[in-house]
């Protein structure tokens, strides 16, 4: 290390020598982060293969659950028929029904809360809903003649 000291000293020359050597010293920085990032790249790729192999094993065993279950199932079908002498085909259910929308009836730009009127009128909450038209009208100065 002290030689290349020495040659840098006598070739670069002192007045240039630090400015050369803050140069050497950022540029192994960026050399060392972008290392880093590739090693950060490979290893985050090891890991995407290693969850796809994963995914690729569960998936399977689920296809495999489905089809053993589908199987259980038509055998339990068909032994039930048998046993009982019915067949498996049900009436198609009903359709389903729904109640009528109702309006909820609200007054939303009213504040509704459990406080008396008196109260609210007191504190000066709001219990009417005003146009922009009307609280502008409300809220213009008076015009003194």
């Amino acid at each position: 290390m002290a030689l290349i000291g020495a040659v840098a000293l006598i070739v670069i020359g002192p007045e240039k020598l630090p400015r050369v050597a803050r140069m050497v010293g950022t540029m192994l920085g960026k050399a060392q982060r972008y290392v880093a990032d590739v090693k950060a790249e490979v290893n985050r790729s090891m890991d995407l293969d290693e969850l796809k192999k994963m995914k690729e094993t569960v998936e399977g065993a689920a296809r495999d659950v489905e089809s053993s279950v589908h199987t259980a199932a038509s055998d339990f079908e068909r032994d039930w028929s048998e046993t009982t002498g019915m067949s498996s085909i049900a009436p198609p259910p009903a359709e389903p029904t729904f109640p009528e929308y109702k309006h909820p009836k609200k007054r939303w730009r009213v504040k509704q809360s459990a406080m008396p009127q008196w109260y609210k009128a007191r504190s000066g909450v709001r219990t009417k809903a005003l146009s922009g038209a009307a609280r502008v009208a409300r809220f213009r100065p008076q015009k003194f003649n």
